[in-house]
């Protein structure tokens, strides 16, 4: 399950993987806990950076895990029941990166995650894709130094690769490598940026499309083939703009569309003069573990 490479373009980064003793995961149910994770967050990328600074990634379409050094959390402070033998070699600092098991395989990993009895079989299959040493007091290039040495004490811990790019067009290029092998899009991390709590500068997220999360307060009627059943989601937006979803929805969502009172994660492309996103899809149901 090692990363492809990505293309000529590109000049790469080599990198080295590190972990410690860590112990097993609690037979407890799953539940959440009090508080959420203490994680630093991305803002999309928008330019007017020198490239120079940043190391790349492939942006994972996995499950954002945290490893406390005892036990595996979701981002919103979900406990992950997996298999004990899963971490039973990783370490007891902190560490956080994706749950994955392939590209394009979202849905399956997040079926995983939620299970009380967790699958053996399936989570044979998972790779927690590593991209950050929380507690550490060190820039990013070093802290990735130290993954690395984590990462080789267990078969199912790797770090991402990481790379640089040497300017814009080069940027793009590797975006549009990734995508089309079925990746998600691309994370660039500033080499000197040490870690901080929240959402901040030196972490920028670069997809063909950006993503977002709105509350559903209401249904349109559907026309034409899609009569009798849903037509569009009318949702608010966390600063209480409305607008509505109308496209990228199943049949079986158009006859089961999302309750109201629910949270989407949609796509968009930019947004219009009055803050409203533009060409908004649809994309998933937001899961309480997400």
């Amino acid at each position: 399950m090692k990363n492809q490479s990505l293309a000529p373009h590109v000049i790469l980064l080599g990198v080295t993987l590190v972990i410690f003793l860590g112990s097993a995961f609690s037979s407890k149910p799953l539940h959440a806990t009090n508080d959420k994770p203490p994680i630093q967050l991305a803002k999309h990328y928008s330019g007017n950076i020198n490239l120079a600074e940043y190391l790349v990634s492939e942006k994972y379409d996995g499950v954002r895990g945290y490893w406390n050094g005892t036990q595996l959390f979701t981002r919103s402070g979900i406990v992950i029941r997996a298999p004990a033998w899963f971490s039973k070699d990783f370490p007891s600092m902190p560490i956080e990166g994706e749950l994955w098991i392939d590209r394009g395989q979202f849905e399956w990993v997040s079926g995983l995650v939620r299970q009380h009895k967790p699958n053996e079989n399936d989570w044979r299959k998972v790779k927690f894709m590593l991209f950050d040493l929380p507690t550490s007091k060190e820039p990013f290039s070093v802290r990735l130094q130290q993954l690395n040495t984590v990462a080789s004490q267990s078969v199912y811990l790797e770090v991402i690769e990481q790379q640089t790019v040497k300017n814009v067009e080069a940027l793009y290029l590797l975006l549009d490598d990734v995508v089309a092998l079925g990746g998600e899009g691309l994370m660039l991390h500033h080499k000197n940026a040490l870690y901080q709590v929240g959402r901040v500068n030196h972490i920028l997220k670069l997809k063909k499309k950006h993503d977002a999360e709105a509350v559903v307060i209401g249904y349109s009627e559907g026309k034409g083939k899609y009569k009798g059943m849903m037509g569009a989601l009318k949702v608010k937006m966390p600063n209480e703009k409305v607008f509505e979803i109308g496209t990228g929805f199943t049949d079986k969502e158009r006859q089961n569309p999302p309750p109201i009172g629910s949270v989407v994660t949609y796509q968009y492309l930019g947004f219009t003069k009055n803050g409203i996103p533009r060409f908004a899809s649809f994309l998933r149901l937001r899961k309480n573990y997400q």
